[in-house]
């Protein structure tokens, strides 16, 4: 039976955390639906400062002591099992508050890139599976880059994120079997991109691509 954080998730996330390790499973879970709880924050539209408080919520519990946290929360109560530090996904709520910035450029984007991308260099360092964490950066700034396109609206700002998605060298990585979900989620990335496809899962030969990644990473 399938979990309520784990159905949260929009299916390509469901699919590509179902190829990660056990012993990586809770942290990528934790910050995938941190993610998408971040990203409905900003895209509930409407006054920027609302968005800017809840985001300071979230901020705010990820750094004080887990005694301290609310109870009921389910993303929190799934955080207080864990044995890594929440504040390791600080930079990701830091990342999406650059996209409330009233105009929106090249620096705010850096920011909210840098903030998925620490994102997920931070589930790594806090699993202690070190290593390099340069690939794990670029292979997490690509895929921010695809989610990002198409969530702006405005001309310049299209303009801004396929530029920087056209000057990226959307290489495969040698990514840790800790990160597979990222592998995989980078992968129909790529593949969606250079097909011109909006969506991650689109078209039924996707799910046999979606499944060899997730077997052998790439």
């Amino acid at each position: 039976m399938t979990d309520p954080l784990t159905e949260s998730l929009p299916l390509p996330q469901r699919l590509a955390l179902s190829y990660a390790p056990r012993a990586s499973r809770a942290a990528i879970l934790g910050l995938m639906v941190l993610d998408q709880r971040l990203a409905g924050v900003v895209a509930m539209g409407g006054e920027a400062m609302i968005a800017q408080i809840k985001l300071a919520w979230w901020r705010d519990r990820l750094t004080e002591p887990r005694e301290n946290w609310p109870t009921g929360e389910p993303l929190l109560d799934h955080f207080r099992a864990l044995a890594m530090d929440p504040a390791h996904l600080v930079p990701l709520v830091d990342g999406f508050e650059a996209l409330l910035a009233e105009d929106f450029g090249e620096a705010e984007l850096v920011s909210y890139l840098r903030g998925k991308s620490l994102g997920w260099a931070g589930v790594t360092n806090a699993g202690g599976h070190g290593g390099d964490s340069a690939p794990i950066e670029q292979t997490a700034r690509e895929l921010a880059l695809f989610d990002l396109d198409g969530r702006l609206t405005a001309d310049c700002e299209t303009a801004l994120v396929a530029d920087a998605t056209a000057k990226e060298p959307w290489m495969p990585a040698r990514l840790p079997k800790a990160l597979r979900p990222l592998a995989v989620l980078h992968a129909l990335a790529k593949r969606a991109r250079h097909r011109g496809q909006a969506e991650l899962l689109e078209g039924p030969a996707a799910m046999a691509f979606t499944m060899r990644v997730g077997l052998f990473g790439r």
